[in-house]
């Protein structure tokens, strides 16, 4: 089935695939060739495409799916990649967030909500980074990074 994976700036990802797997808003699904069709919000998480023997992982933050036949199509409000997270840049957007969270009464609600926003994603590609990337390839993650960043925090 064909896969397309976008994202409001960029196409992440488009090919056949033989299974989706996505974080859904209840839960883990997945999707395998003449699913019923489907319409679902996603949620902060891991998506994975298996081609054959080989998976790729994108980092989503939300967004909606679509299954219909023959095409499953993601529309995430952001990710990317994790061959393309810049760990260094994921540990630093941690370690941000976490002092701004720590200021406590020392900042407003809406900075509140945007730290604890960027922590979430932070650990998420930090996560990703060090399950994925390093089990699919030894020695993966060092000496990578520098691509298109689409989470500023």
């Amino acid at each position: 089935m064909l896969c397309e994976i976008v994202t409001q700036d960029r196409g992440l990802f488009s090919g056949e695939v033989d299974i989706v797997l996505a974080p859904g808003s209840e839960g883990e699904l997945g999707i395998l060739p003449h699913h019923a069709p489907l319409l679902t919000t996603l949620s902060l998480g891991v998506l994975r495409v298996r081609q054959g023997g080989q998976e790729r992982a994108f980092t989503i933050a939300g967004g909606v799916m679509e299954v219909r036949p023959g095409r499953v199509t993601v529309l995430a409000d952001s990710g990317e990649n994790i061959d393309e997270i810049d760990e260094a840049r994921a540990e630093a957007a941690r370690e941000r967030a976490q002092h701004m969270l720590a200021e406590g009464s020392a900042v407003s609600d809406r900075q509140m909500r945007e730290a604890e926003a960027a922590l979430r994603r932070s650990k998420l590609r930090l996560d990703a980074v060090r399950r994925y990337r390093r089990a699919r390839r030894p020695g993966a993650g060092e000496g990578q990074g520098g691509g298109h960043e689409p989470y500023s925090g």
